[in-house]
C-alpha cells in the first residue's frame, strides 16, 4: 500500500507543534507562528480540509516570495469608543485579531458592541476559528473578509469578487456555539482546487471556463475562468456587501485590486476584514442563549437533521478521541518541512 493511502493519526498538540516549526523555518516570528499553527491545526482537526494543512504550501509560497511579512506587528488605531481600526502591516489577519483581543473585550464590556476594521491583512484560513472564542464567551459576532478575484458577477466576463466569505457565531444554551461560515461563491476556491487535484468534477452551476461557458471541470474554471456567486444576483449582492465592509470600510484593497504578479508564487490575498462583536445581554437581558436554543429545537423538530457547525463538532470529537487523520505522505511532507526525520 502506498504512503498516500496509509493513515497516520496525530494529536492536535503534535500537529500544532509541527506546523509552528514549519512557520518558524519560513521566517515567521515565534508569536505569529504559534497563532497561525494553532489556527491551521484546528481547521484540520475539525475536517475543514480546504483550510487545514492543504494551505501550508500557499502560506510558504507567499512568505518565500516576500509578498507577506511573517514578522509583522499590528498597530491598533482607536477610531471611536466602540470602533477600532487595525493596521496589520502586511501581515496575517489572525495575529492582527489576537493583538486586538484586549481592546475588543474592553469595548464590548463598556459599550455592548465592538466594530473592528482590519486593513493590509492576509486572511488565508476559515473564518469560524476567528469567531468561536467570542461565542464561547457568550458573545454574538459577525465577520466578513475579501480575497483574490476569482468570482465572476452575474452577466460579467471576468472575476471581480473574491469568494468573500461571511461567518456568524452565537452562544446556545445547553449546547456548543452555533456557527456558520460560508463563501458567497458557489464553492470555496480551496474546495475547487482540491477537486482539481483529485481529478473530480464539480456540480453544474459552480463556474465558467475561460470562454464564459458553464463548466464542471475544476481546472477549466481555474484556468482563466471563474466561480459564480451562489444564488445568482442574491449571492452577488452579498458578495458586494462583503467587498464594501471588508475593503471599502476598512481601507483595504478590493479583491480585484490584489496584484501579486511581482511576487511569483504568492497566494495569500492582501485585503481587509470586518468584525462586529455584540454583547447579547444588551438586547434580551440574559435571555439570548435560551431563545436561540428554542429556535434550534424548532429547526430540529421540523426535520433539519444537520445545523451549521454540527459536522465540525462531530469531526472534532472523533479527532479528540482517535487523533487527526493524515495520509502517511502528508505527515512525512510536514515533517520534512519542519526539518524532521520522516516515518518509515
Amino acid at each position: 500500500m502506498s504512503t498516500d493511502t496509509l493513515r497516520h493519526f496525530v494529536s492536535l498538540a503534535e500537529l500544532t507543534d509541527i506546523l509552528a516549526r514549519i512557520f518558524l523555518r519560513a521566517g515567521v516570528s515565534a508569536q505569529n507562528a504559534a497563532i497561525l499553527a494553532a489556527n491551521c491545526a484546528r481547521c484540520e482537526r475539525d475536517g475543514a480540509h480546504s483550510h487545514g494543512v492543504f494551505r501550508i504550501p500557499g502560506y510558504l509560497a507567499s512568505l518565500n516570495s516576500g509578498w507577506v511579512d511573517g514578522k509583522a506587528e499590528p498597530v491598533l488605531e482607536p477610531a471611536s469608543e466602540a470602533f477600532l481600526r487595525v493596521d496589520a502591516r502586511n501581515g496575517f489577519a489572525q495575529p492582527a485579531l489576537a493583538a486586538a483581543a484586549g481592546a475588543i473585550a474592553d469595548m464590548v464590556s463598556r459599550f455592548g458592541v465592538a466594530i473592528v476594521a482590519t486593513r493590509d491583512s492576509h486572511h488565508f484560513s476559515a473564518l469560524w476559528p476567528d469567531l468561536e472564542p467570542f461565542a464561547a464567551d457568550g458573545l454574538v459576532s459577525l465577520s466578513t473578509v475579501t480575497g483574490i478575484a476569482t468570482v465572476i458577477p452575474p452577466g460579467g466576463h471576468r472575476p471581480v469578487f473574491g469568494t468573500n466569505p461571511m461567518a456568524f457565531a452565537t452562544p446556545v444554551e445547553g449546547g456548543p456555539p452555533l456557527i456558520f461560515d460560508l463563501a458567497t461563491s458557489s464553492m470555496s476556491n480551496g474546495d475547487l482546487r482540491i477537486a482539481a487535484r483529485e481529478g473530480r468534477t464539480v456540480p453544474e452551476g459552480t463556474g465558467l471556463d475561460a470562454l464564459g461557458r458553464p463548466s464542471t471541470v475544476p481546472q477549466d474554471i481555474l484556468d482563466g475562468g471563474g466561480l459564480i456567486p451562489f444564488g445568482g444576483h442574491k449571492g452577488a449582492a452579498i458578495a458586494l456587501m462583503v467587498e464594501i465592509l471588508s475593503s471599502a470600510l476598512t481601507g483595504g484593497q478590493f479583491s480585484a485590486e490584489v496584484d501579486f504578479s511581482s511576487h511569483p508564487g504568492a497566494e495569500t490575498p492582501k485585503t481587509g476584514q470586518f468584525l462586529m462583536v455584540i454583547d447579547p445581554d444588551c438586547g434580551t437581558r440574559s435571555r439570548h442563549r435560551s431563545r436561540v436554543a428554542t429556535l434550534v429545537e424548532m429547526l430540529r423538530s421540523a426535520g433539519q437533521s444537520r445545523l451549521p457547525s454540527d459536522r465540525r463538532y462531530a469531526n472534532r470529537a472523533l479527532a479528540d478521541r482517535d487523533g487527526i487523520p493524515l495520509t502517511r505522505q502528508t505527515y512525512n511532507d510536514l515533517l520534512a518541512l519542519a526539518d524532521e526525520e520522516p516515518l518509515g
